[in-house]
């Protein structure tokens, strides 16, 4: 259900428990009934996903392109974050390979996820930011010929004027700071 709340309809999920080989863990028991085991535990887990509908279950980590990837990180973690005490959630980049449309999805789950969890997500597209109750800016600055990286609180204005530079770029306009209002008024609203 997840995935299809983010634009993956028709995807299937499914885990694989794979067992510990004897060259990568040590082996207990009997020698008749022995397995292996690692500081992990007895089995490896591999994730495996079919994202369009008719193709067989494989790796996730051989076909997932990056933006099937974020949502599907994202997609575990709103299902894990019912059932954890995991405080902080750090998303880095997690508009890595997707589009507005997509983007809006990830901004409003986030911001789901953010009712029962601190939720820290780095971003470059409007979509996702205009959905945080806060907004801050990293910045790098080049300090007696040292580069520096300062972050900081944008105010209200701050942020409009950040979300209309993440729509258009330097040039700004009128109508880009109505658009980042815009933006910023249906992130507020969700």
């Amino acid at each position: 259900m997840e995935l299809n709340e983010l634009g993956m309809k028709g995807s299937k999920f499914d885990l694989d428990f794979l067992p510990i080989s004897n060259q990568k863990g040590v082996e207990i028991g009997t020698r008749q009934n022995s397995i292996c085991v690692n500081e992990f535990g007895i089995e490896n887990i591999e994730f495996l996903i079919s994202p369009n509908p008719g193709e067989p279950l494989k790796p996730l980590v051989k076909i997932a392109s990056g933006g099937e990837m974020s949502r599907i990180m994202l997609a575990i973690k709103t299902v894990l974050a019912e059932f954890d005490s995991v405080p902080v959630l750090i998303f880095d980049e997690i508009d890595s390979g997707i589009g507005g449309d997509i983007a809006s999805l990830i901004g409003k789950k986030l911001k789901a996820l953010a009712h029962k969890h601190q939720v820290i997500c780095i971003t470059h597209l409007q979509q996702i930011a205009s959905f945080a109750d806060q907004h801050f800016q990293v910045r790098k600055l080049v300090v007696k010929e040292r580069s520096t990286t300062q972050v900081v609180k944008l105010s209200n204005n701050e942020r409009v004027a950040e979300i209309a530079r993440m729509i258009s770029g330097e040039k700004i306009t009128d109508i880009t700071l109505e658009n980042a209002k815009e933006f910023l008024k249906i992130g507020a609203e969700a």
